[in-house]
């Protein structure tokens, strides 16, 4: 499910060497170019339906073995105008791909969560430490959807691997901050407006990392009924640093940043949190890249891709 969206593409690309891939998504934020080698390949084949038409899905799940869902609300922020986008691409498609799985006797299914289940807490937050609630829909659907997993996990005897993001950059991005500093630093090249102090921090997470962490716990975890695993680096960056590497990779390294204020870029975001993923270590699997190392690449993949420069 998403496939052909951000993580979803690269997972593709990592995917196809273990044998066909089907991917199906809805594209309205994936895009057929993102997944165009793997579909010229003949390893890949793309199913245009969403995930919401149960009778659709539960047709594409025929025959497959395992299912990655990375379907969701591409950004949280979104959520604040529409109150029902997280409950239909979140808990609704994730209930139908679940339903799916149990009509076609599909047993495995590799579930993108996110850091954000953790609410907003300061502290560093391990697999256990769920005290606080989401405080995002976004954050309250990928919440439900860990619940529903245990339920059918339970309930149908379901194979589930739950992977808590950090926040994934990388190239090929359709949301973020990064992108979004990049555009607007194109449309008006003399200075960037950033909501909050700029000292809000989280783990920045790289694609490939991410993507190569979800096979890795698919192929290493089990006697968890589901399997939960948080997918980040240890460390974070700030929003303040993240404004300046784009600022610095524009063409116009001269551009003001003028921040907004507060604590919090916007109602539902969590200013600062921590991920702790020793238990995926333990397992045999640390990221590549730190966070800060993350954002440095993440933003020159960007870059190029935003105002064509080859930094």
């Amino acid at each position: 499910m998403g496939g052909a969206g951000f993580i979803g593409s690269h997972l593709v690309d990592q995917l196809v060497g273990r044998g066909p891939v089907t991917v199906y998504d809805n594209m309205t934020v994936g895009k057929r170019e993102f997944i165009a080698q793997p579909l010229a390949s003949g390893h890949a084949t793309l199913i245009e339906a969403d995930a919401l038409d149960l009778p659709a899905l539960t047709e594409a799940m025929k025959g497959h073995d395992v299912v990655f869902h990375l379907a969701a609300n591409p950004e949280a922020r979104w959520g604040l105008e529409r109150t029902r986008l997280d409950l239909e691409q979140g808990t609704i498609a994730l209930y139908n791909t679940l339903e799916a799985m149990r009509l076609t006797g599909v047993k495995k299914l590799v579930f993108s969560s996110s850091g954000t289940v953790y609410g907003n807490v300061t502290k560093a937050c391990a697999e256990g430490d769920l005290g606080s609630l989401p405080i995002s829909l976004y954050g309250a659907s990928k919440f439900a959807g860990e619940a529903m997993i245990a339920a059918f996990v339970e309930c149908f005897g379901l194979e589930g691997f739950i992977c808590r993001f950090g926040n994934v950059v990388g190239d090929r991005g359709t949301h973020g901050a990064i992108l979004d500093f990049c555009k607007k630093l194109k449309a008006h090249p003399e200075y960037l407006d950033v909501l909050g102090d700029g000292r809000q921090a989280k783990p920045y997470l790289h694609v490939n990392d991410c993507a190569a962490g979800m096979l890795y716990v698919l192929d290493h975890a089990k006697g968890e009924k589901p399997n939960i695993y948080n997918l980040a680096p240890p460390d974070t960056t700030s929003v303040k640093r993240i404004a300046e590497l784009c600022v610095a990779a524009s063409p116009n390294p001269a551009a003001r940043i003028e921040y907004a204020g507060g604590s919090q870029g916007w109602p539902g975001d969590v200013p600062t949190s921590v991920i702790v993923p020793d238990k995926l270590a333990k397992l045999g699997f640390k990221v590549r890249h730190t966070s800060d190392d993350a954002v440095a690449i993440a933003v020159r993949e960007v870059a190029r891709e935003v105002f064509g420069t080859q930094g």
